[in-house]
């Protein structure tokens, strides 16, 4: 079944491919190319991060090395390539995709990214063996704990990267242009926030920082670009000094007469090839220099102490991020009205969607398609904020499932349908999950589903101290499942930018987020369960950190963000207390306000009856 044939009346999806985008055939000749490289240079294995020198979740084509050379087109994963076996590292989202994409005769996929690699790299190195890696492509900290692990049995060995010499075809750098964002969208003009973030090196007695983060990077000086899909970054590297003017590095075909003039008085641009000469005269002077180990590739450090014995590196968390998280009036204006225009386009979607489902003609792909058609009625949509997770009956317990042409399932009557997406809007960044009944659902899928929007409400209706971080109020979404002997193994939260990264740090709602929670922060509200084989179930709403009216001003709470039905048909309405039906009930009247008068026809009829009093 196709597209097609499912949905006549839609375009053809712009943000989101279908297709295979690796080939298992591949694999032999470019592992073949790769050894002999490995063995010109001395080496008995190399290491592939999935990662770019920027740590996003969108690389740009010609930084997809893992995929490249295993196939394997996941958002994490880790390629070790010994000189006859070879081992690819992933954790449990993928442990269907990475055998299917790869050729496993030749690459062994191995699910121990959260376990730890370490002890399987005996079986793909031989004791004393030589381990080359790209410092560009790794953290301080991950090749420290690496060679901590290994010490005694391998050498971790810095070189050039080996894949870019047998990648004839390698795609160049890309050269978006650059947006500036004014004044209405980014509330804050990029010169005080270089005073603030001058101020922060002050007090530290740092005498400059090095911005790796293209998050980082554009939410400082106000620009957004197109070089990544799904994330409106601008990929480039910057040092602020404590004093004076800021230098950003470029690749060279971005750097224009017209764009230096854009900058202006902001900041200097140069070639990315110049950089690290700036941090080695950085430390050659004995410079303080401020650098996040967690996500700053090696060679920056490398690079800073090898200008002088008395350059001193101060290691420690990005200081954009936190600022960055905290969104000021402006971002929050522009984030509730992408929320707007979101939840009209899901309202036409999910009426849309109910008509059809029951006939039992429609399949992922065809639903991922009608989405974006109807986000696409919106001229500010300019892309989604990451590839719909689209996920028909059983294929909706695979967390991060993507659909591609190959896996298509067809939609059956009576099914659940899982939904998870989002959208860039010029105004902001949306990410919302639905899971739908088309038929009479079973007590098993109401009792999930209303153990799940329990877990969901009790996070929306959360009052909390100041100084109380998403670690502490994880455990408040998944009681409901616990009581039953059941859980989901994701996070319930991460943090989201205003038209940047649909995942941001330095917060969110699971047990890894330790730092408190500070008014102006968006986070995902998405607990889940999932039935191996069965069904999916995740609801998600986004909502906003406020000051609580309780407490003066001591206490926090959460504003809804996202503006879409959640579907009654699947509630077990005994199973909620009457404070979660009041603000079930409280959810859908405001829904109904503010977007119905924007719906005219079938969808606001839909609407209205999709948002009725329980």
């Amino acid at each position: 079944m196709t597209p097609k044939d499912t949905a006549p009346s839609f375009p053809p999806a712009l943000f989101q491919s279908f297709e295979e985008r690796s080939d298992p055939k591949n694999v032999a000749p470019r592992l073949k190319a790769l050894r002999a490289e490995m063995t010109a240079a001395g080496l008995d294995a190399f290491l592939i991060p999935r990662a770019d020198a920027h740590r996003g979740e969108s690389v740009p084509p010609g930084d997809a090395r893992l995929a490249y050379i295993t196939g394997f087109t996941g958002s994490a994963g880790l390629a070790l390539v010994g000189t006859r076996k070879a081992a690819l590292f992933i954790d449990s989202r993928y442990t269907l995709q990475a055998p299917a994409q790869t050729d496993t005769s030749k690459v062994t996929p191995i699910e121990a990214l959260q376990t730890g690699i370490a002890p399987h790299f005996a079986a793909f190195v031989p004791k004393g063996g030589r381990i080359g890696y790209d410092p560009w492509l790794h953290t301080p900290g991950e090749i420290k704990d690496l060679a901590e692990k290994l010490a005694g049995t391998a050498t971790l060995v810095a070189t050039d990267n080996l894949v870019d010499r047998i990648w004839k075809d390698r795609p160049a750098a890309p050269a978006t242009p650059v947006e500036f964002l004014g004044h209405n969208r980014a509330g804050r003009k990029a010169e005080d926030k270089l005073a603030e973030l001058q101020a922060t090196l002050a007090a530290e007695n740092a005498d400059a920082t090095v911005l790796t983060l293209p998050e980082s990077l554009c939410w400082l000086f106000n620009i957004r670009g197109r070089d990544v899909p799904n994330t409106p970054f601008v990929l480039g590297f910057a040092i602020v000094p404590r004093k004076g003017k800021p230098t950003i590095f470029f690749d060279k075909a971005r750097i224009t007469p017209e764009l230096k003039a854009q900058f202006g008085e902001l900041a200097n641009l140069a070639g990315k090839d110049t950089m690290l000469a700036a941090l080695r005269k950085l430390g050659a002077a004995g410079k303080r220099v401020w650098v996040d180990p967690a996500s700053a590739p090696l060679a920056v450090l490398n690079a800073i102490r090898a200008g002088s014995e008395n350059a001193h590196v101060i290691e420690k968390r990005d200081p954009i991020l936190l600022p960055k998280s905290r969104k000021n009036d402006a971002e929050l204006a522009g984030m509730r009205e992408a929320h707007r225009l979101d939840g009209v386009a899901l309202a036409k979607f999910l009426a849309w969607f109910d008509r059809e489902a029951p006939k039992g003609k429609l399949d992922e792909i065809g639903i991922v398609t009608a989405l974006e058609a109807f986000r696409r009625e919106e001229p500010t949509c300019v892309d989604a904020s990451f590839d719909t997770i689209s996920g028909a009956g059983p294929n909706g317990a695979i967390v991060h499932y993507r659909v591609t042409e190959k896996t298509n399932r067809g939609l059956k009557a009576g099914e659940l349908m899982l939904v998870d997406s989002g959208a860039q809007y010029l105004s902001g960044t949306t990410d919302v999950t639905r899971t739908m009944s088309t038929g009479k659902p079973t007590a098993e899928e109401k009792d999930r589903f209303t153990r799940v929007l329990k877990g969901m409400i009790a996070i929306s209706m959360a009052r909390f101290p100041r100084g109380t971080s998403g670690a502490q109020i994880d455990v408040l979404a998944r009681q409901y499942l616990w009581q039953a002997g059941l859980t989901y193994n994701h996070g319930t939260g991460h943090g989201v930018g205003a038209y940047l990264g649909v995942h941001e740090g330095p917060i969110g709602i699971s047990p890894r987020y330790t730092l408190p929670l500070e008014p102006g922060q968006v986070i995902s509200n998405e607990p889940g369960y999932y039935k191996d084989g069965g069904f999916g179930i995740r609801i998600e709403n986004l909502v906003h950190v406020v000051e609580s009216p309780v407490g003066d001003g001591k206490y926090l709470e959460f504003e809804t963000l996202t503006l879409v039905p959640i579907d009654l048909r699947l509630v077990d309405k005994k199973l909620l207390t009457t404070d979660e039906r009041d603000w079930l009930n409280a959810y859908h009247k405001r829904v109904w306000k503010e977007i119905g008068s924007q719906l005219k026809g079938e969808a606001k009829d839909w609407l209205k009856a999709a948002t009725a009093e329980i």
